[in-house]
């Protein structure tokens, strides 16, 4: 850390951590005891019914408070806090039964008794850290304002270790006063970077809260695949009775037909035949597509490079590809990296209305990591919340502790960011240098 955070080194960032520190105190202070009493009073409330509908309320501005603490942390201190919440349930029942669920969900979260522990720590230790700079950097001014004279008025007090008896004591003073504006414009940083970090140590998660999270990331996860294949399987299914096998069954009857015809109408016989022919034809096509659904035969036999490569020259708007992997990687994760490119390409040819897509696959050995960038110029504007299929990759790449970032401006770009955590290897492929991000496009 450079001190950057905190306004730089030396003279400017002594003063700009005491122009911080006083807001900063008053702020502490203030809302550490607020919102500690009203959490305090709103939870024992609780066995009155009263608290089932004020704490959550509560809590959610106590969170708030501590987020917008940890944003200032990071800007302030350049400590980056982790946020420690448990994810809320997607769909929460209606009226006072999910007001009550709300309430005990809160309750039972081990990060809400964190914040109110940090509500009292901040109120008076990290009160005084961040009046610390601001009083100290003050004794200069009000030494030189003593030795101009309010020593008079100020006779027989003391400032710091100095009795006000004559000028020369506070002469003394106004220099005593000074060595402890220059002791808080050296030590002003490091006191907010040691506000940051009590904000660090008692709201970012623990290791048993990571791990607990990590637990419900791999349960959603598990269920979200399983619930993913018995949807792939129903399609794989419907797709096989509604179409090639069909296709099959009219075949054969067309085959029986023929069978009985051939000597007595043969002309009948060889339209049926032509026929039968092209429903072998269509269905062999439905079965292809339906294993190319599966796993893609290019996917299998050339790796994901060239997979991707055939989706961009299939998209209906130009794709300008760029490929960096040092190799082939695991059959699962190249599947779910080609269905989710897949997926993204078909949401920015249907809802993007652009006229331009730009598709970057690298693979970076210090993350250790296969990471994606689709970017097109359309209009922007993108809510993963509304169905656009992004949803559903974020699914798909769960099951691997993959990640999707999306960055969609109202005017555009658009750009969808997908990470999959893996190693190169078991395939032979081509090589190339890994260690690059995929670059977005203007």
């Amino acid at each position: 850390m450079d001190g950057t955070g905190t306004g730089g080194s030396g003279v400017r960032g002594g003063l700009v951590a005491a122009a911080r520190g006083l807001p900063l105190a008053l702020v502490s202070i203030v809302c550490g005891i607020v919102l500690f009493v009203l959490s305090v009073l709103s939870i024992a409330f609780v066995a009155l019914g009263v608290g089932v509908l004020t704490t959550p309320a509560v809590l959610g501005v106590v969170r708030s408070y501590a987020r917008w603490r940890r944003a200032l942390a990071a800007d302030w201190g350049g400590i980056a806090v982790p946020d420690p919440y448990r994810p809320r349930p997607r769909d929460p029942r209606p009226g006072v039964t999910g007001q009550v669920e709300r309430c005990v969900f809160l309750l039972r979260d081990p990060a809400t008794w964190r914040d109110l522990q940090w509500l009292l720590a901040d109120a008076t230790a990290g009160f005084t850290l961040a009046l610390l700079p601001t009083v100290l950097t003050l004794y200069g001014p009000y030494g030189t304002v003593v030795a101009a004279g309010a020593w008079r008025a100020m006779r027989g007090e003391w400032f710091l270790f100095v009795p006000l008896t004559s000028q020369g004591a506070a002469f003394l003073a106004m220099g005593a006063g000074w060595a402890m504006t220059a002791v808080g414009l050296w030590a002003g940083p490091h006191l907010l970077r040691a506000d940051s970090r009590l904000t660090r140590a008692l709201l970012a998660p623990t290791r048993e809260m990571a791990l607990r999270r990590r637990v419900d990331r791999l349960y959603e996860t598990r269920h979200d695949a399983v619930d993913t294949s018995a949807a792939e399987l129903r399609r794989i299914e419907r797709d096989l009775h509604d179409g090639a096998q069909a296709r099959l069954v009219a075949m054969g009857m067309s085959l029986g037909t023929v069978e009985a015809l051939i000597e007595k109408d043969p002309e009948q016989a060889r339209r049926l035949l032509a026929q039968a022919r092209r429903n072998s034809a269509e269905a062999l096509s439905e079965l292809r597509d339906l294993v190319r659904g599966i796993h893609p035969p290019v996917l299998a036999e050339r790796g994901l490079g060239d997979a991707v490569r055939a989706l961009a020259l299939r998209a209906p708007l130009p794709v300008e590809v760029e490929v960096d992997l040092p190799g082939r990687f695991e059959e699962p994760v190249e599947a779910a990296a080609y269905f989710a490119v897949a997926e993204v390409l078909t949401n920015a040819a249907k809802h993007s209305g652009a006229g331009r897509i730009w598709l970057d696959v690298g693979y970076s050995r210090e993350s250790g990591a296969l990471r994606i960038a689709v970017t097109d110029d359309g209009r922007g504007g993108v809510d993963a919340s509304k169905g656009t299929g992004l949803a559903g990759i974020e699914r798909r790449l769960g099951a691997f502790d993959g990640v999707l970032a999306v960055s969609s401006p109202v005017g555009g770009p658009t750009m969808v960011t997908m990470e999959i955590p893996c190693v190169p290897g078991g395939r032979a492929g081509s090589a190339g240098d890994a260690d690059r991000w995929p670059r977005a496009r203007p």
